[in-house]
């Protein structure tokens, strides 16, 4: 099979006979075998009933149904789970995304040997305050952070070559940070195609408030895993062993300043006295605390399951 299309919902009943027909037509128009793999992420209006007609019209729409709504992330992961095809699509279920730009990624993909190729809303139909000066800072800290070089990590049109999403696990608000968690399993060629962005067609956006606190936690929980989920000790052990060094030297500072004091025969306060004396004592904790926390990280990481997973690319005989 060339192409399996990928699309969570929510709530999009009016939107899909739409899209998967404009999918259809641009699957025939370039004789393309494909599968549509839709995921109700919950919805609590008649998105699957849509979903069970457009299956017995179109043996090539497969559906998913959650028991609630569970996110985004989690409707990627269980619909890359089903896949079939060489080439993976995702997109969203608004209409704001193009079928049209699908030949074109399947091309960079297959031709150009792309592993992954993100979308980019050069031109978007979103307001202003609330998502387009937002989307710009975010995605200005992620290329700073992870070093690749794309403009919308959040774009929802992507294109994957079929291993990638087989070897990623998507969860939390990860499917904003797709291609850091490609890069670190591996796939390092990751390509950006402009794509057309359309205004909203039916219902309103999912995504509240709350995607300015999760965006960026994730992001610090992305960059932190991609450098040191096999390694802790080596966040872990450096940062406890520095502050342990900064509150050792500052508790043996306070300790000779009072032995130089008595043996001048000068009156000094007791040594408890000094509040220097507890933020050294302080630091020292919490250096052991997070040196223990490093080591009892890279004990885990030693006998996880998954420790020298992507190792292999490929075997022969």
């Amino acid at each position: 099979m060339n192409i399996s299309v990928v699309i969570p919902l929510f709530n999009e009943e009016e939107s899909l006979p739409e899209l998967t027909s404009w999918i259809k037509q641009v699957m025939d128009d370039h004789q393309f075998s494909y599968e549509i793999i839709l995921v109700d992420d919950g919805s609590n209006d008649r998105s699957w009933k849509v979903i069970q007609n457009l299956n017995r019209d179109n043996s090539n729409v497969r559906g998913i149904k959650f028991r609630r709504n569970y996110g985004k992330s989690a409707a990627l992961y269980a619909g890359f789970a089903e896949t079939k095809g060489d080439v993976v699509v995702t997109m969203d279920a608004d209409l704001q995304d193009n079928p049209e730009e699908i030949p074109e990624l399947y091309q960079m993909i297959t031709e150009q040997n792309y592993d992954l190729v993100s979308g980019w809303k050069k031109k978007r139909h979103d307001p202003v305050l609330s998502k387009n000066i937002p989307s710009k800072f975010y995605n200005w800290t992620a290329r700073r952070m992870t070093g690749i070089k794309i403009h919308d990590f959040n774009c929802g049109l992507k294109a994957y070559r079929s291993q990638v999403v087989k070897s990623i696990e998507v969860y939390g608000e990860m499917h904003r940070y797709i291609p850091v968690l490609a890069k670190w399993a591996g796939f390092k060629k990751i390509g950006e195609k402009v794509v057309k962005h359309q205004e909203r067609k039916y219902g309103e956006t999912k995504f509240g408030m709350e995607r300015f606190i999760r965006g960026p936690l994730d992001l610090l929980s992305v960059i932190f895993i991609s450098r040191f989920s096999k390694k802790p000790m080596h966040f872990f052990g450096v940062l406890g062993s520095l502050m342990f060094l900064v509150g050792l030297i500052a508790t043996v500072t306070v300790g000779v300043n009072k032995l130089m004091a008595l043996s001048q025969h000068v009156s000094a306060p007791r040594v408890t006295d000094n509040p220097y004396f507890y933020m050294a004592l302080t630091a020292m904790i919490i250096g052991t605390q997070l040196f223990l926390a490093g080591f009892i990280s890279e004990l885990v990481s030693r006998n996880s399951a998954d420790r020298n997973k992507y190792l292999i690319e490929d075997t022969l005989g």
